[in-house]
């Protein structure tokens, strides 16, 4: 059984940094696409970056460019988030996920594996 399981949210002033963590197990990690997205209440899920299973390639919303970074520890199974500059705006639940498909514009339906989720909340 697949499990996907975010860690690292919290509550963090705008302007602030945050990293997200993302472990999987039951999947062959290196074999996966990896992604952020993130849903604020009343809004659709949005990717924020992805990653592909080598590393070697990734795809940032034009927003969080310069900003945010993902990577990937494939040694531990592991994905990151640095989030830095956080915007009060940017206040949503974030999501880790994995799927078998890359494109040079991932959208959330290429991702199959997801997790339950960490709230992360900038405040103003």
């Amino acid at each position: 059984q697949v499990q996907v399981v975010e860690s690292g949210g919290g509550l963090v002033q705008a302007g602030g940094s945050l990293r997200l963590s993302c472990t999987t197990s039951g999947l062959v990690f290196d074999d996966y696409a990896m992604g952020w997205f993130r849903q604020a209440p009343g809004k659709e899920r949005e990717v924020v970056a992805c990653i592909k299973w080598s590393g070697d390639s990734t795809y940032y919303e034009d927003s969080v460019k310069g900003r945010i970074t993902i990577s990937r520890d494939n040694a531990k199974d592991t994905l990151y988030l640095q989030m830095n500059s956080l915007k009060h705006d940017e206040t949503a639940m974030y999501y880790c996920a994995a799927g078998r498909l890359w494109s040079t514009k991932p959208h959330v339906t290429q991702f199959n594996y997801w997790g339950q989720g960490a709230q992360v909340t900038g405040s103003s």
